[in-house]
């Protein structure tokens, strides 16, 4: 098969300055697209900021012969978004691809998460892919384009300090179907990435602290999760090939799969009570034979919007 290219493509990525979006930023560019490299250079929690990160990455891709320029906004800046998106048209003329990828960590046990965490995190992860696919959504319209938000097996209850987190990005895992199903009349597909790969949200002392687990213990683990074997999901569902829609893939660690929602049957009766569900809980959540609801068939229509 032949490389998949990204000439003549515009991208932005967010929380590109380490980290997976880094890479997802490097392999865009490599690959031919004019990126722009999104991010306020804030600590792992989301506090404080620096230019420094942003700049030296789009340094290097112009160094490597490619073309980039950063924007040190937050995606938890309404107007700071519109900027962004402005800027890549000031610069590029277009927008293609907008890869949400700017996330936060602060693990903790739910009754000493102080309500402000849970809002900081939800500005971050939830509403901040809301406000820059609301600034970016009228652009990618015009071309078609992508868009790729970073997800999270979090919220399936994996066992951990995770309710902030996982939480909020449940909220971006409903966000990323609905806007898919809205994405179809307009040829825009919308998918979603959950990478499996040590950064700074998930070093050891994270981890450590997540699990209650020494963090001696992630230091050798982590090391078959490098970005480098997370991020190719999110360059190929960013592509213009790819027609997949509302779909989330899952990468990391040299391994792909596809995370989704399923239902089953169940049982029915007219005349349902308390004592049918009681006597039938079995059967209603079994989930042998259970399949996809949503969107099946609206990929196809994707890919005949794209083709048109």
């Amino acid at each position: 098969m032949s490389e998949l290219r990204f000439d003549g493509r515009v991208a932005i990525v967010t929380g590109a300055a380490r980290g997976v979006g880094r890479v997802h930023a490097m392999t865009l560019a490599a690959r031919g697209a004019k990126v722009v490299i999104m991010d306020p250079g804030g600590a792992v929690d989301g506090t404080g900021s620096s230019q420094g990160p942003g700049a030296e990455v789009a340094q290097e891709i112009k160094d490597a012969g490619g073309d980039a320029i950063a924007s040190f906004e937050s995606v938890t800046d309404e107007a700071g978004a519109a900027r962004t998106v402005e800027l890549a048209l000031d610069t590029y003329g277009k927008l293609d691809v907008l890869l949400n990828n700017a996330g936060i960590a602060d693990p903790e046990l739910f009754e000493n998460q102080t309500v402000e965490q849970f809002r900081r995190m939800c500005d971050v992860q939830y509403m901040g892919t809301v406000l820059m696919c609301k600034a970016a959504w009228p652009h990618l319209i015009k071309s078609g384009g992508r868009i790729v938000n970073t997800c999270s097996e979090g919220p399936l209850g994996i066992h951990g300090k995770l309710t902030t987190y996982g939480g909020a990005k449940g909220g971006v895992i409903g966000f990323t179907l609905c806007l898919a199903a809205e994405g179809v009349a307009h040829g825009v597909a919308v998918n979603g990435f959950s990478p499996r790969a040590s950064t700074r949200l998930s070093s050891p002392e994270i981890m450590s602290k997540t699990y209650d687990v020494p963090a001696e213990f992630f230091v050798e683990s982590m090391k078959a999760y490098p970005p480098e074997l997370a991020s190719p999901a999110a360059v190929y569902l960013a592509h213009e090939s790819c027609h997949l829609n509302g779909v989330i893939l899952v990468c990391g660690g040299g391994q792909v799969l596809r995370m989704a929602f399923a239902e089953n049957d169940g049982f029915k009766s007219d005349s349902l009570t308390v004592e049918d569900i009681a006597a039938n809980i079995d059967q209603i959540v079994d989930m042998t034979g259970a399949g996809f609801p949503g969107l099946g068939a609206a990929e196809k229509t994707v890919q005949a919007n794209a083709e048109n």
